[in-house]
């Protein structure tokens, strides 16, 4: 009886435990709301939970060494690396892990989508400019950000909405290829036409025509990627020592007008772009015993001037060479828009090399980027000259097999400071862009007025071609993981001669310099993870 007495009481104590815990139980869970894989719109898309709205997080962690040359390829054609002075770096590093957020959403209007790419970046822009530095290119950051142990930046690519054909932010322009500025190399420092590969602020509509036929027009912000330089020639000292100098352009006034035509088929894509762009101009004169660059309201200014240039570009796809293989080409011509012609990732580079010479301290060769140049006053130029540049550029693609390929590329750029009648005559008469730049460096390097090839005499004349020629190989070894090896050779046609005797930029001292054209060559390293 007391066993029994006891197994009916544990038994009645459990059944109270159990219901006690049961008491504190929901009635019912909520379900739970798994993501949904998103199949309209290709792979790595899924549904925002609770919206019809399909996202794909995506990017890639790149890590780039560039020997005798600048970041991501750029060749030694000015600053430090220009001179080849003790203040260059042989070797610049640069570690980016890039972010993308890709979202769309279809409407009765058609798909909406917005994208924006970040990247987080740190590098050394050669070394941290000391006193005496030259510099090294054109960067728009501060070297403390750049060089400094636990340093590094984010840099902001494409962020932009698409809408019922219009796209508003900043994406490629309207007057750009598919391909931008990299037909077959990995460095962003292929002239020889347009390039906004990271984007500009611009508004554009598209129209498709069907059957691969379609065609964009759009409105760029020209502040930041459309312009090189304006030089004002009667400021003392305009073109500078090494023949480059500042830029006196006036503030953006009117956006360029773009746009383009194209056709995308099997067989590849055909392309005829053009843009219109307005060059303008600050002040006239320097206000009475101001310094150089303080410039007078009252001296007036001169009219702007609309230039412009125009693209023809063509893909040829589905060669017999091997699966993959294709060839792309572009040609571009303009007037007073030469950054459509010398153009990079970042600003268009003006160009000072140094070498060595058969007389003389050393060689030099200088070549002056600009959309044009005046000289104000009653033997000036009669307003802003334009300047006139062309080039060709592309590549032959071509795929060993599944984990190997390799490029061939290269470019040939122009730039032409039209003169007519007055080439080459050393700073005389000033009535047109050549003759007004001679005359500014002549001010800017007194002496000599003879002309020939012996010590201390040259002929004037800034016009000047560039040529590179360039091979990528790759090789990927699982997928979505690249390495790549980019060697690229950049050669400076400039068609000043004979040699003078000026103060160069430091720390190239006051010396006969012999005018010469000149070669670089860079090798470039690459390892990238896309994820």
């Amino acid at each position: 009886m007391a066993t029994k007495n006891l197994i009916l009481g544990s038994a009645a104590a459990l059944m109270l435990v159990s219901g006690a815990q049961a008491a504190d139980l929901p009635v019912k869970a909520k379900a739970v709301e798994y993501v949904r894989i998103c199949s309209l719109y290709g792979a790595g898309f899924f549904y925002i939970p609770g919206t019809d709205t399909c996202i794909k997080l995506g990017g890639y962690l790149r890590a780039d060494t560039t020997f005798n040359g600048g970041a991501h390829g750029a060749p030694a054609w000015n600053g430090d690396l220009g001179q080849q002075n003790r203040f260059r770096d042989s070797f610049v590093s640069r570690s980016r892990m890039a972010l993308t957020v890709d979202t769309r959403t279809a409407t009765e209007y058609g798909v909406v989508r917005t994208f924006g790419q970040g990247d987080f970046q740190f590098q050394n822009f050669g070394n941290t400019n000391p006193a005496g530095s030259v510099g090294t290119q054109t960067t728009g950051l501060s070297s403390a950000l750049l060089s400094t142990a636990g340093g590094g930046y984010v840099a902001v690519e494409y962020l932009f909405i698409q809408f019922a054909g219009f796209t508003f932010g900043k994406s490629s322009s309207a007057y750009s290829t598919p391909w931008n500025g990299f037909p077959g190399n990995i460095n962003a420092s292929l002239l020889g036409g347009n390039n906004t590969d990271t984007g500009v602020n611009n508004i554009q509509y598209t129209a498709q025509f069907g059957n691969g036929v379609s065609a964009s027009i759009g409105l760029d912000d020209p502040t930041v990627w459309n312009r090189t330089a304006v030089y004002n020639l009667s400021i003392p000292g305009a073109i500078g020592a090494n023949g480059t100098g500042s830029s006196a352009y006036a503030g953006a006034r009117v956006p360029d007008i773009v746009g383009n035509i194209r056709v995308n088929q099997a067989w590849g894509v055909l392309q005829l772009s053009a843009a219109a762009h307005e060059v303008s101009g600050s002040y006239n004169t320097l206000a009475a015993g101001a310094v150089p660059n303080n410039l007078s309201e009252i001296s007036g200014h001169p009219d702007g001037k609309w230039g412009g240039s125009v693209m023809a570009a063509l893909q040829i796809k589905n060669l017999p060479t091997g699966a993959g293989d294709d060839i792309k080409l572009d040609v571009s011509y303009a007037k007073g828009h030469t950054k459509n012609v010398i153009a990079t990732s970042g600003a268009s580079p003006s160009f000072a090399m140094f070498g060595n010479s058969g007389f003389g301290y050393q060689s030099v060769g200088f070549g002056a980027t600009t959309d044009g140049v005046y000289f104000p006053g009653a033997a000036g130029t009669g307003g802003i000259q334009l300047t006139t540049a062309w080039g060709v550029r592309g590549a032959f693609n071509h795929n060993w097999n599944p984990n190997w390929s390799s490029s061939l590329f290269g470019s040939y750029s122009s730039v032409r400071y039209d003169g007519g009648a007055n080439d080459n005559i050393n700073g005389l008469g000033t009535t047109t862009a050549k003759g007004a730049y001679c005359a500014a460096f002549a001010a800017s390097h007194p002496g000599q007025a003879a002309v020939g090839n012996q010590a201390g005499a040259y002929t004037c004349n800034p016009d000047f071609n560039v040529s590179q020629l360039g091979v990528t190989t790759r090789w990927v070894p699982v997928k979505n993981l690249t390495f790549s090896a980019e060697v690229q050779w950049f050669h400076l046609d400039q068609k000043m001669s004979g040699s003078s005797v000026f103060t160069a930029t430091a720390p190239k001292p006051a010396a006969l310099y012999e005018f010469k054209d000149q070669n670089t060559v860079l090798l470039q390293l690459r390892a990238q993870r896309n994820f």
